[in-house]
C-alpha cells in the first residue's frame, strides 16, 4: 500500500504504531466455508439423496465447523500471546541475572547486520539503556517474534464471518429450491472461489486472474472429489434417493 513520505505523514503513521492483518483469517474462513459447504452439497448429490439432506448437513456444517474453526483460530492466536508474555518473562529475567551475557547478545545481533567499532558500542549502549527496548530487541531478534500479536478475538471473528458468508453462497440455491440446484450451487460457489483469489492478489505479486484461478481449481478439485465419493457410495451401498 502507498504512503506519503512528508515528515508529518511519517510522523502520524509511527505514532500510529503496525496496524494488524486479519487478511489471512478472512480468506481461510472463506475458502474453507466454501469448500466444506460445497462438498457436502456435491457429495449428498452425487449419492442422489434429497435436497433436504443437503440443507440439514450443509447449515449443520455451516455452523458447527464455522464455529470449530473460529474457536481454533482463537486458540491458536491466543497461544501466540501466552508464547509472547512467556519469552518477554524469560529475557526480563535474563537481563536481571545476566546482564552482561544479554548485553553481548544484542551486540552480535546488530554485528551481524553490519554494526561494528565504535557504532556498535553506541547502538548497543542505546538499547541495553531502556529495560523495555532491551527486550522488545531480544523477543523481535533473538527469537523472531513481531512487535505485537494479533487479536485472537479480531482473528477467531474475521474467520466465523468468512466462513459464514462464504459458505452459505452453495446452499442458496437449495434453500430457495430453485431448478438446476447443482448446477447452480457450483457455478455460484466457483465465482466465489474466483473472487477470493482475485481480490487476494492485492496483497501478492501474483496477478489477479492467476491468483482466482488457482484458488477456482482448488475449490473444483474439492468439490469433485466429494461428489465422486458420494456416487461411489452410493453405488456401493445400493443408495436410491433417500
Amino acid at each position: 500500500m502507498e504512503h506519503e513520505h512528508s515528515p508529518d505523514a511519517i510522523r502520524k503513521r509511527l505514532e500510529t504504531g503496525p496496524t494488524h492483518n486479519y487478511l489471512r483469517d478472512w480468506i481461510y474462513g472463506g475458502i474453507d466455508g466454501s469448500v466444506t459447504t460445497l462438498a457436502v452439497v456435491t457429495g449428498v448429490a452425487g449419492a442422489q439423496l434429497s435436497h433436504w439432506i443437503i440443507l440439514v448437513l450443509g447449515f449443520a456444517n455451516l455452523f458447527a465447523d464455522g464455529f470449530s474453526m473460529a474457536a481454533s483460530n482463537y486458540l491458536g492466536t491466543k497461544a501466540e500471546h501466552d508464547d509472547w508474555r512467556r519469552l518477554e518473562h524469560i529475557e526480563h529475567r535474563h537481563i536481571e541475572l545476566e546482564p552482561e551475557g544479554e548485553r553481548e547478545e544484542v551486540r552480535q545481533i546488530f554485528e551481524r547486520k553490519g554494526f561494528e567499532g565504535a557504532d556498535l558500542q553506541r547502538i548497543v549502549e542505546l538499547v541495553t539503556s531502556n529495560r523495555e527496548r532491551w527486550v522488545q530487541t531480544m523477543l523481535m531478534d533473538e527469537y523472531g517474534l513481531p512487535h505485537a500479536v494479533r487479536s485472537p478475538w479480531i482473528a477467531a471473528l474475521s474467520t466465523f464471518t468468512a466462513f459464514l458468508i462464504c459458505g452459505l453462497v452453495p446452499l442458496l440455491p437449495y434453500l430457495f429450491g430453485t431448478t438446476r440446484s447443482l448446477s447452480l450451487s457450483v457455478a455460484l460457489t466457483g465465482v466465489v472461489f474466483f473472487a477470493i483469489g482475485s481480490i487476494k492478489s492485492r496483497w501478492s505479486t501474483s496477478s489477479w486472474w492467476h491468483s482466482g484461478f488457482t484458488t477456482l481449481l482448488i475449490g473444483a478439485i474439492a468439490g469433485s472429489l466429494a461428489y465422486v465419493t458420494g456416487d461411489l457410495l452410493r453405488r456401493l451401498f445400493g443408495l436410491n434417493g433417500v
